[in-house]
């Protein structure tokens, strides 16, 4: 029934998952799975760092047929892991290789930060989101059992409505659910729900000022909403959830690992 439901909003993303790595490439990662209270089987994929390992960062995927690949195949898993970091990618439910659950994507953010801790009890968790992965998070992080110390999350939209809107078709539909599970929707709003966020050390906030799917607008909202010390870092020129191939590449990367590198020696410190 969810697949169907899905349909209008994701349905030309979620298609059979095809993995960017070579068979010699695959040998580096652990395949893990993880059972979410969406009702999915959450597919993962982990890899230790090149170094010695400072923390566990998991990456949640923005929308798109690429799901967990997604970060791989841009560069962020090979950057993390050069600079001590261990990597957990995975598919939100109904994407990539995980199975069909609810619409809480929030549900799968909290099993996949239990899986970490699990496979790493020593390491703090940090968490990278971009746009489906980040606005979710938003949600995830108001869980007291989540594991997550410090977060990023990048071009992510203030509500469903705030972004469904500019797609006037798929917005018939949000209205439709709006209309019949009010309750929900007041869950999972999301710029007034980060006003409840616990347990993070920290927030940072990655948006672009040319992106007019989640403008810059949305992260000083955030920002102005957030409990935790919270920064709004901006790019002047990139499109949406593409600031990894834009000409702030450089920065950008040296911009994630000092945030990262920062937070774990505040977490040593306490």
């Amino acid at each position: 029934m969810y697949k169907l439901l899905k349909r209008p909003f994701f349905g030309r993303f979620m298609v059979k998952w095809i993995s960017p790595l070579t068979a010699e490439e695959q040998k580096n990662w652990q395949a893990v799975s993880v059972q979410s209270k969406s009702g999915s089987i959450l597919r993962g994929l982990f890899a230790k760092s090149f170094i010695e390992a400072k923390a566990t960062i998991v990456l949640g995927h923005p929308m798109g047929k690429e799901a967990k690949g997604y970060f791989i195949k841009h560069g962020y898993t090979d950057l993390l892991r050069k600079n001590g970091y261990n990597t957990l990618v995975f598919d939100f439910n109904g994407f990539g290789e995980s199975t069909h659950g609810n619409f809480s994507y929030f549900e799968d953010i909290v099993a996949i930060g239990n899986k970490a801790y699990e496979l790493t009890p020593n390491l703090p968790i940090g968490y990278h989101g971009i746009s489906l992965g980040g606005q979710w998070a938003t949600i995830a992080f108001t869980d007291a059992n989540h594991r997550y110390g410090f977060a990023i999350v990048e071009s992510a939209a203030t509500s469903l409505d705030d972004f469904w809107i500019q797609f006037p078709s798929v917005y018939r539909f949000l209205k439709v659910f709006n209309f019949f599970l009010p309750n929900y929707r007041k869950q999972i709003h999301m710029k007034e729900r980060i006003k409840e966020i616990k347990g993070l050390r920290s927030l940072l906030l990655i948006y672009s000022g040319s992106d007019e799917w989640t403008p810059v607008e949305m992260g000083k909202t955030f920002k102005a909403n957030s409990p935790v010390a919270t920064e709004l870092w901006i790019v002047p020129r990139a499109e949406h959830a593409t600031i990894m191939k834009s000409e702030h590449k450089a920065e950008y990367e040296e911009k994630i690992v000092r945030y990262f590198d920062t937070e774990v020696k505040a977490l040593a410190f306490l």
